[in-house]
């Protein structure tokens, strides 16, 4: 069902959809549900607050999901974690991405599980559960948005919202064949919701159709920009970016984006690939440094109740030189010179988002999660706004596209999906 679809059900019979919402979390497999969903609104709570819905907008009475990231009044904050809600009151009041959907009048179903502390693109969560492919089992959703991702894709809501610090919308949406799209750093969705890095950290959301990420855009972002021109963009083939792809990812990647741009022209293309060089290495320094001060007041004490993954990524950020970090703050800096130059021409640039399709559980290894992060780090490191487009493969599977823009409210959102005919 579309969000369209939604709002029609829940306006013409709130109890119904409500029901209906319900018999869908039910026929999910049990472990599917319980690894993702974190907090689900009894039924007669969730009719009620969708009859209340009065607002004119097209997520009137709309159902969606939260990652366990965001504030929801009086639903404790987990972050996928086993001992956080002991450490953080339940929250007194929704927090600004809560009320903001309230006031459009969307209901929020729930909240979702995710890979512990967000800190993972797989999904894999030792506490709740390993969330994975909902159509493919065996396979990862991807992470760390999981939960969010996965409901989306087995149509339990035609909406749902994650965050991607490193890649973790554009990551699952790219597995779980949605469209997915992330904001910026330090945003107004972002500044209350539990942290992971926040110089990095964003907002994102995952929709089914490109039409519904339209509408859910147009009502929390506003209308697009005027375009001074037609958007104007280029592209990079993935076996310029890493290795290990898969050739079907290439060729789908391929001929995807040769429906958005042309090819970055050869200079273009140098510099590019020269300056994303030592991305991963960078957003890893940066990124594990901010993980680990926010993680600091209780890290040792809580020491056992980590997995020893996550607590391992997250000690690593002290033990980065004064020296070691200064390098990583200049590379930054070179990172977001050069996204500056590109949008000085280009209003997007479009890379894979992923090497592989879902991975399988021997995939999930370190050396496929730096593949996934070199793909996705130079907007990481960039700040960069990005729109996630899925592409089907043959098998049913998906690969999916980044389209890197300089500003969430680009006419290059609507434009490239409306090339792609998705």
């Amino acid at each position: 069902m579309t969000i369209a679809e939604w709002r029609d059900l829940s306006t013409r019979d709130a109890r119904r959809a409500a029901a209906e919402l319900h018999r869908r979390v039910s026929a999910l497999p049990e472990t599917l549900r319980r690894a993702a969903i974190s907090h689900l609104v009894p039924e007669p709570a969730m009719a009620g607050a969708m009859a209340a819905a009065t607002a004119d907008t097209p997520l009137r009475g709309v159902p969606c999901f939260l990652k366990d990231l965001f504030p929801l009044a009086g639903v404790p904050t987990r972050a996928g974690s086993a001992f956080l809600a002991e450490v953080l009151a339940a929250p007194a009041k929704d927090g600004a991405l809560a009320g903001e959907l309230r006031a459009a009048g969307a209901v929020i179903a729930g909240k979702t599980h995710l890979h512990e502390f967000a800190y993972g693109l797989t999904g894999q969560n030792p506490h709740y559960g390993d969330c994975e492919h909902p159509r493919f089992p065996g396979r990862t959703s991807g992470g760390s948005s999981s939960g969010s991702a996965a409901l989306v894709a087995a149509d339990v809501a035609p909406l749902a919202f994650g965050t991607d610090t490193g890649g973790s919308v554009r990551v699952p949406a790219a597995f779980c064949g949605l469209y997915g799209f992330r904001l910026t750093p330090r945003d107004r969705f972002i500044r209350d919701a539990f942290p992971l890095a926040p110089g990095f950290d964003t907002a994102g959301w995952f929709t089914r159709t490109a039409d519904d990420l339209l509408t859910v855009n147009r009502v929390l972002l506003g209308p697009e920009e005027p375009p001074a021109r037609e958007p104007k963009g280029c592209w990079l083939d993935l076996e310029k970016m890493t290795d290990g792809a898969d050739p079907e990812i290439v060729a789908a990647c391929r001929q995807g984006a040769g429906s958005l741009a042309a090819p970055a022209d050869a200079i273009t293309e140098a510099e590019l690939v020269a300056g994303f060089r030592g991305a991963l290495e960078t957003y890893a320094a940066l990124q594990s440094a901010e993980a680990f001060l926010g993680h600091r007041p209780w890290f040792e004490r809580y020491r056992a109740r980590y997995s020893p993954e996550v607590w391992s990524r997250i000690d690593r950020g002290r033990q980065w030189t004064r020296a070691e970090l200064d390098r990583a703050e200049v590379k930054q800096m070179e990172v977001r010179a050069l996204w500056r130059r590109f949008f000085d021409v280009y209003d997007f640039l479009v890379l894979p988002a992923a090497h592989r399709p879902a991975l399988k559980r021997e995939e999930l290894t370190l050396a496929n999660r730096n593949r996934l992060l070199t793909l996705t780090a130079p907007a990481s490191l960039g700040g960069c706004p990005v729109l996630t487009i899925p592409l089907p493969l043959a098998s049913g599977l998906s690969a999916g596209l980044q389209i890197v823009l300089a500003s969430p409210r680009s006419p290059a959102v609507s434009g490239g999906l409306a090339r792609l005919r998705l």
